[in-house]
């Protein structure tokens, strides 16, 4: 049987290749962790020829396991961390220097500038997002400045530039595909997501030559095919979105109203908008959930730097859990009496604080205070954060939307006593699906429905099955005091007092 979908899942951590059969189950995964480069103090990078390598491997180990060929893969799609950023050159493909992967901090000055010189506004009204380091802006910006001769190369069309999946695309190709999706171009601060373009004055203001990036197309469209020495047959590329707006695809929520929220390295909370652009006036993002057929359905987003990279923190600095999956056992155990507050600031407050400049702090220790109360706090301030996020969006909709329910995903939701802790604090039902590979799920139905061998959006939309509802059951009492705690713990932590 012929017809089965590729989906490439770049991650922050990791590369993996599903394939999905025409049913839209899984019949095969590869993966492969990289890298992660730390060259000075709130810097992050990755190598682009390592998660090259990676991609590839994933894809060919997958291939191996489900015993397909090349030519039973109808169509490929592909997902991405967002905000990741590489520069190469355009006769070689090579880049000119490591991918500033979205959690770096290196841009905070120039943000700052900007700012100061009351920019911001600007920004915000053509681009839906904020001036934080967090987008690819500034990034492209500073690889310009800071790679010997990159300005100059760039200016005579050398260089090539994009965001981690147009990169993969370009390789892919051969070089033949210069190409982004609009939900990548949302998030880059350069891209005008009313008039669904790049922005001539902003792209004016960063000093970042339109000529360096790639052209836009809808999420389901032709982004070329794949060389045919690479695995043997050409592969049409046929769907592309960013992570979350994938996730947001794979969760099926086409509805204006619907909400999903994704738990991985960091969580993010999207709100279908609908055809509208909701301007937020709680430092939430308005931005593209998806486009297709040309025609832009829009979302309010909430950002979350750490989430999962929390867990990571207990596993891999703290060494208090051997494995993350062993963080809701530890935290099942600890003391009650005790109200232990993490503000996982490691890398500054995303939204709806955006303080790049904040730092992770821990309070309300005792000496009694021990790993069950550190990995409890851990996975609460996950909880904490989501509430903070959806609380938002509901000031920004002022109750044109309702949405009683969330639908979770991302690896932190397989932990029972995380999702109950969530619907707890957020006095919300939450909804986990069978299927919790949503962020590829969404990338392989842009692929298949292009291809016309999965099902359109309504179709796909009643497939969606629900595993588990995680009812709230604390007491309203207990929830308002440690909200209040929280609260209490973020402005403490908050660099603008």
């Amino acid at each position: 049987m012929t017809g089965y979908i590729l989906a490439i899942d770049q991650g922050t951590t990791s590369s993996r290749a599903i394939i999905f059969d025409r049913q839209m189950k899984i019949v095969a995964i590869g993966q492969k962790e990289f890298t992660q480069h730390y060259p000075a103090s709130g810097w992050v990078e990755h190598d682009p020829e390592e998660i090259w390598k990676s991609v590839v491997s994933t894809i060919r180990a997958a291939l191996r396991k489900a015993k397909l060929s090349a030519s039973d893969i109808a169509a490929i799609g592909i997902t991405n961390q967002r905000e990741t950023v590489v520069i190469w050159e355009k006769d070689t493909g090579k880049p000119i220097h490591n991918a500033i992967v979205w959690q770096d901090r290196r841009t905070a000055p120039l943000c700052a500038r900007l700012k100061k010189e009351g920019l911001e506004p600007k920004f915000t009204r053509k681009t839906g997002l904020l001036l934080d380091p967090y987008f690819s802006g500034t990034k492209f910006a500073w690889l310009l400045d800071h790679v010997k001769g990159a300005r100059r190369r760039a200016e005579k069309g050398e260089l090539l530039a994009g965001t981690i999946d147009t990169f993969l695309i370009w390789r892919l190709t051969g070089g033949k595909a210069h190409v982004t999706d609009a939900t990548n171009a949302s998030r880059t601060l350069l891209y005008n997501i009313e008039k669904n373009a790049w922005d001539a004055e902003l792209l004016k203001i960063l000093d970042v030559p339109e000529a360096l990036l790639p052209e836009v197309k809808d999420c389901a469209a032709d982004f070329g095919v794949t060389e045919k020495r690479l695995f043997g047959t050409e592969i049409p590329i046929l769907g592309v979105a960013g992570d979350q707006q994938a996730a947001t695809i794979g969760q099926a929520c086409f509805e204006p109203g619907m909400v999903k929220s994704t738990y991985g390295t960091g969580c993010f909370a999207v709100l279908n908008t609908g055809g509208k652009l909701v301007r937020s006036r709680n430092r939430l993002l308005s931005t593209i959930a998806y486009r297709l057929d040309g025609k832009t359905t829009y979302a309010l987003e909430g950002s979350i730097f750490v989430a999962g990279a929390a867990v990571q923190w207990l596993r891999d600095g703290l060494r208090i859990i051997s494995k993350a999956a062993e963080s809701g056992t530890l935290a099942a155990s600890a003391d009650d009496s005790q109200q232990v507050y993490l503000v996982p600031a490691f890398v500054g407050l995303g939204a709806p604080h955006w303080d790049a400049e904040a730092r992770g702090a821990i309070y309300g220790l005792t000496r009694n205070s021990g790993p069950a109360e550190f990995a409890r706090a851990a996975l609460e301030s996950v909880a904490y954060q989501t509430y903070d996020l959806l609380v938002a969006m509901e000031k920004d909709c002022r109750g044109a939307f309702e949405s009683t329910v969330l639908r979770v995903d991302g690896g932190m939701v397989a932990s029972d006593w995380t999702m109950q802790c969530l619907a707890d604090i957020l006095n919300a039902p939450i909804d986990r699906p069978t299927i919790l590979e949503t962020t590829a799920l969404g990338a392989a139905w842009l692929a298949g429905s292009r291809a016309g061998v999965w099902p359109g959006q309504a179709e796909f939309a009643k497939a969606w099955a629900l595993e588990r509802r995680f009812e709230p059951q604390m007491d309203a009492r207990l929830r308002k005091a440690r909200l209040a705690g929280w609260a209490d713990a973020v402005r403490r932590t908050l660099s603008r007092q």
